[in-house]
């Protein structure tokens, strides 16, 4: 779907405000297709983003489909299989699986260990200690520390459904965790290279 140039009968529709779950941003589309339920009364939007192309779906309650993806991209990751299970959280919150995202989270902060030197097939509770103990968890968060791990215990080894906040609380610890671990070593390396090669 990414090349689409062009859909096929689009039409004038009320606008609707919204942020792209493809782009992620916000926007105000015109373009695309109106919903009818069985009494012919309006039932939503296919909704064309004028960026991106891409389609989304909002019912008359405002709802989106799919959703807002939550959180914001890191750059600078170098290991796929870290940046795709990140990607793949971000995405499960914005189509409301909670548990997916808090599950993918908990994987996701056990392959930035064992990207960072911590021995593969153990526990994830030795990950996420090895992870503070290297200071690659700033001190005054090792409560937060704590509480994913509760928090990832519970849904992988309880009958438990995990919400939004849930997810999110997750999502915003992994991000500053990605961010701290890749994003700003690579742009302050970036930075001091440019420095010297100007000097």
């Amino acid at each position: 779907m990414n090349n689409i140039s062009k859909w096929d009968s689009i039409r004038d529709i009320p606008s609707q405000n919204y942020v792209c779950s493809y782009c992620n941003k916000p926007l105000a589309s015109d373009k695309g297709w109106i919903a009818l339920d069985p009494q012919s009364r309006i039932a939503g939007y296919v909704c064309v983003c004028h960026l991106c192309r891409q389609p989304t779906y909002i019912d008359v309650n405002g709802e989106q489909h799919p959703g807002v993806i939550f959180g914001n991209p890191v750059k600078h990751i170098p290991d796929e299989s870290i940046k795709t299970l990140y990607d793949e959280a971000r995405q499960a919150t914005g189509i409301g699986s909670y548990t997916a995202a808090v599950l993918c989270c908990r994987k996701l902060l056990m392959h930035i260990a064992v990207s960072k030197g911590a021995k593969s097939g153990e526990s994830f509770v030795s990950y996420v200690e090895y992870l503070a103990n290297n200071h690659y968890v700033p001190p005054d968060a090792k409560e937060w520390v704590d509480h994913i791990r509760t928090k990832s215990n519970e849904a992988n080894h309880e009958i438990v459904i995990m919400g939004l906040d849930d997810a999110k609380e997750l999502l915003n610890f992994s991000e500053m965790l990605l961010k701290v671990i890749y994003e700003f070593p690579a742009l302050i390396k970036s930075k001091v290279n440019l420095n010297k090669a100007a000097t």
